[in-house]
């Protein structure tokens, strides 16, 4: 459809490094965990394999078969050294409160005597809750998500107390998804004079209920960064998705094409790759490690990107925060770091736009920016351009 996707033919090689740049973490001092598959492993986590540690470069869940150890994948892990008593720093959202089960009873089914739901507490992936006479399992960190509303994709499972899940819960009729206390720097009203043709695949429920998955996403730094980095996230993928009118890539002559065979996200037989969602989404390892870091089977069903709203936002945030692409930082840490919205542009589509190659596609994105940021009652910031 426009430049990204151009962008996203690249030699894979080299968005797979833009997928190892993260900072230095501090050296650790105590043994690591022996790394082993069925786990779930949080962005930071330091594990031992093989006699070498590694450290998760985002949350993923290691799916039981599917051999993502950590010396195969690296873009989930980055090798740091032989294994020599590695800690296991684990960083958290923000406070957690761990609901502590009881001991389950043979057979299964009820709440197990798990703790209650609550809608103002923050859960990470593992944790446990009962709710309405069922047990649930969150996949991923939430909040203020109701586990009976969450369906087959989202975070939370239906479980029986040993552990199996349980039936997939069907969703109720309730009210819109809100998001979590302090609220989506951008209400629906700003987002509807933002985006007043927009498909309504796109809808504002789904934006909110994306939230959870990347929780410093709009809420770090003061409330002018939180209203900036909304801003600069909605202008590029305003000019991604055409207004966010395009759900899928429109030039499909290039739908076979975006399968990498040598990455370790391996292409799924008569699956195809192509731009999806807010970000357009393309490439076998781009989905490999967005699904790896979602919790998400997006290899196997790529075209769920474009089939629930919230999947193709949570695409986009997850791209937003976790990938340089050819710049030398995430869009997130532009804006809060001070960088400015210009250097959001590079990590996107820096290749084929910044430094002169196309002006005209930089001022389209600036002049959506500037139009945001009017809306949402703050300053632009320096460093537009790129």
């Amino acid at each position: 459809m426009d430049a990204i996707t151009q962008y996203r033919a690249w030699v894979p090689a080299t968005l797979l490094a833009a997928l190892l740049g993260g900072a230095l973490l501090p050296a650790v001092a105590v043994a690591a965990q022996q790394w082993a598959e069925g786990n779930t492993y949080t962005a930071g986590t330091v594990v031992t394999y093989n006699g070498r540690d590694y450290r998760a470069l985002v949350t993923h869940s290691a799916y039981v078969g599917t051999n993502w150890n950590p010396a195969a994948t690296p873009t989930l892990w980055q090798d740091i050294g032989p294994a020599s008593g590695g800690g296991t720093p684990t960083p958290t959202p923000g406070p957690s409160p761990t609901p502590t089960p009881a001991t389950p009873s043979p057979g299964g089914g009820g709440t197990c005597g798990y703790a209650a739901w609550n809608a103002g507490a923050a859960y990470t992936g593992g944790q446990r809750v009962s709710y309405n006479g069922t047990a649930y399992e969150a996949k991923w960190w939430t909040q203020g998500e109701n586990p009976a509303q969450s369906g087959q994709w989202g975070v939370w499972k239906a479980v029986t107390c040993s552990g199996t899940p349980g039936p997939t819960p069907t969703p109720t009729p309730g009210p819109t998804p809100t998001p979590s206390p302090g609220g989506f720097v951008v209400s629906e009203s700003d987002f509807n004079r933002m985006f007043p043709g927009r498909n309504s695949f796109y809808s504002y429920s789904g934006l909110v209920q994306a939230l959870s998955a990347y929780p410093q996403f709009a809420n770090t730094g003061s409330d002018t960064t939180k209203r900036q980095e909304a801003a600069a996230f909605l202008a590029n993928i305003n000019h991604e998705t055409g207004g966010l009118v395009y759900i899928v890539e429109q030039n499909q002559a290039n739908w076979p094409l975006y399968c990498d065979p040598g990455s370790v996200y391996a292409c799924a037989p008569g699956k195809q790759y192509y731009g999806r969602g807010p970000m357009q989404l393309s490439w076998n390892f781009n989905y490999g490690a967005a699904g790896a870091a979602l919790g998400l089977p997006l290899l196997a069903d790529p075209d769920l990107v474009a089939r629930d709203s919230a999947v193709a936002w949570k695409t986009a945030i997850w791209y937003w925060m976790t990938q340089s692409g050819p710049g030398t930082m995430t869009p997130h840490n532009a804006i809060v770091n001070g960088a400015g919205f210009g250097e959001t542009i590079r990590s996107i589509n820096g290749s084929l736009e910044c430094g002169g190659r196309n002006p005209a596609q930089v001022q389209s994105r600036v002049n959506a920016y500037l139009s945001f940021t009017q809306i949402l009652g703050v300053t632009s910031g320096n460093n537009l351009s790129c």
